[in-house]
């Protein structure tokens, strides 16, 4: 089975521990978020990362971009509802056992992981996690030496 090309007008480097994630509050109905994707679509925005679930009837979506700086402009024109925050990011080798190798390494240094969820890393298209957790700064170094120790590939 082949794999798919890697993305290769890359803009973030996703070796960077760290990601600017934009959580939108949108109304939860039908082409809301197809709207919201257009937009970004003709702006050449890429999506590496996104989840969304409803809340008391509206959809959050968190995103990662490729290009924060144009996606942020694109999310005022379409005068978007959103929040940004750092989180912690993470390529992994798509094998079983990483995630829980990741998870147990932040855990043992007592850093609570408030949520998180999957992309796709642009230069490899190898699985990309975003973790939101409130001590960034703590999680960075962990999560840059299990990227070293996945042996991706």
């Amino acid at each position: 089975m082949s794999r798919p090309a890697p993305y290769r007008n890359q803009r973030e480097v996703c070796s960077m521990p760290t990601a600017k994630e934009f959580t939108l509050t949108m109304d939860d109905r039908p082409g809301t978020l197809g709207k919201i994707c257009r937009a970004l679509s003709e702006r050449n925005v890429n999506i590496i990362a996104a989840q969304s679930f409803p809340v008391a009837g509206k959809s959050t979506t968190r995103f990662v971009f490729d290009d924060p700086t144009k996606a942020r402009s694109v999310l005022d024109n379409e005068r978007a509802t959103y929040t940004e925050t750092d989180v912690a990011k993470v390529s992994l080798a798509h094998r079983p056992g990483e995630l829980a190798r990741v998870a147990q390494k932040l855990g043992e240094a007592s850093i609570n992981i408030n949520y998180f969820y999957c992309g796709a890393d642009p230069n490899t298209n190898a699985p990309l996690i975003i973790f939101g957790v409130a001590e960034i700064g703590k999680a960075t170094p962990l999560l840059e030496q299990a990227a070293a120790a996945a042996g991706r590939g």
